[in-house]
């Protein structure tokens, strides 16, 4: 069973770097329901995630994740202090905490454009993040660390993109990059886009003149009969008896 999970998260994995540019390290995005999970089924995160996920991760969560431990009491102390321990990511609402839901569905915005795996046992978050196109979910249960297969709307997104109705990520990344190589800006490529008017240009002088007639041709002069060059005739000379 460990075999068969681990070929499908690799299989997973693969998709998510291909049609949408994931790379090493990870950023797995973490909330304080998943910590708790951990906590009651013994999973060490630091040390089981990178091996599921086959590479080297970064563990991250938010502020509003960690404020809304603290409301919530002593039952989730153990679960913040896991938490605690990850790196803390700026998010939009420090002066003025939310929910941890809404706060790690802002995090992601419409295109996930920083590439987050998010590790949650939310279903508020797991169905807002469904929506998204290109966001690895990661749960846990029976004990174990789940990698979710590609939602609808990413595998929907991928279509699109070979029918060539979207440019993927992935492509707009290469793009920017090669136009930064050139030094061509936005502006330039707007400015390439207008049409010059041309100027209206006097016509040639030479143009104007009058064609000349053409001559009738001279008849070839003939050869007078002083011209001509006499025949030479050859007199054989008689042989003496």
């Amino acid at each position: 069973m460990k075999i068969k999970r681990q070929k499908q998260a690799k299989k997973t994995i693969s998709f998510y770097k291909y049609n949408f540019n994931f790379r090493e390290p990870f950023q797995i995005l973490i909330d304080g329901t998943f910590c708790q999970a951990a906590l009651k089924n013994k999973i060490q995160i630091k040390e089981q995630m990178p091996k599921y996920l086959m590479g080297e991760v970064h563990l991250c969560t938010t502020n509003c994740a960690l404020k809304e431990l603290e409301t919530l009491g002593k039952e989730l102390y153990g679960a913040k202090i896991i938490l605690q321990r990850f790196q803390v990511r700026n998010c939009p609402h420090f002066k003025n905490p939310v929910p941890a839901s809404e706060c790690l569905l802002s995090m992601l915005g419409d295109t996930n454009p920083h590439h987050y795996f998010v590790a949650t046992q939310d279903h508020t978050v797991t169905t807002g993040l469904k929506k998204i196109p290109g966001v690895p979910l990661l749960y846990i249960i029976l004990n174990t660390i789940v990698l979710d297969k590609p939602s609808q709307t990413s595998l929907d997104h991928v279509q699109a993109v070979q029918l060539g109705q979207l440019v993927s990520p992935a492509q707009q990344q290469s793009i920017r990059s090669l136009k930064e190589e050139q030094g061509i800006s936005q502006k330039d490529g707007e400015r390439r886009g207008k049409k010059r008017k041309r100027k209206q240009n006097n016509p040639n002088p030479l143009s104007c003149l009058k064609k000349k007639k053409k001559g009738v041709p001279t008849p070839p002069l003939k050869k007078s009969e002083q011209g001509e060059k006499r025949k030479r005739n050859r007199h054989k000379k008689q042989k003496t008896e």
